[in-house]
């Protein structure tokens, strides 16, 4: 068994000049948005769910992104509601929210 069932990250990277990255889109409270609702939801932790952030995923072009393993589903999003869908849909459900999927 895993020890997480599923865990999201979160690309938190700051790049230098203007180049884009994820960090100019809010990803920072996005992602602290994300960990606080699953601990919230009693779900965070092994056995559970794990929420991360990270440097660059490589994917700056859709920023910000946000991808889940092991299922290896690649996610952009804009705002808490998008980072919602996302937990109830694929953390809880395991279904993929297409609308929010990056290939």
């Amino acid at each position: 068994m895993s020890f997480y069932k599923r865990h999201l990250f979160f690309c938190n990277n700051i790049k230098d000049g203007e180049e884009q990255c994820c960090s100019q889109f809010g990803a920072k409270n996005l992602y602290t948005y994300a960990k606080s609702r699953v601990r919230d939801m009693g779900l965070l932790g092994e056995g559970n769910f794990g929420v991360s952030e990270s440097r660059c995923l490589g994917r700056c072009e859709y920023g910000p992104v946000m991808v889940v393993y092991p299922d290896n589903v690649w996610y952009q999003y804009i705002d808490q509601d998008d980072v919602d869908e996302v937990i109830d849909s694929h953390l809880l459900n395991g279904e993929t929210v297409v609308r929010l999927k990056i290939d």
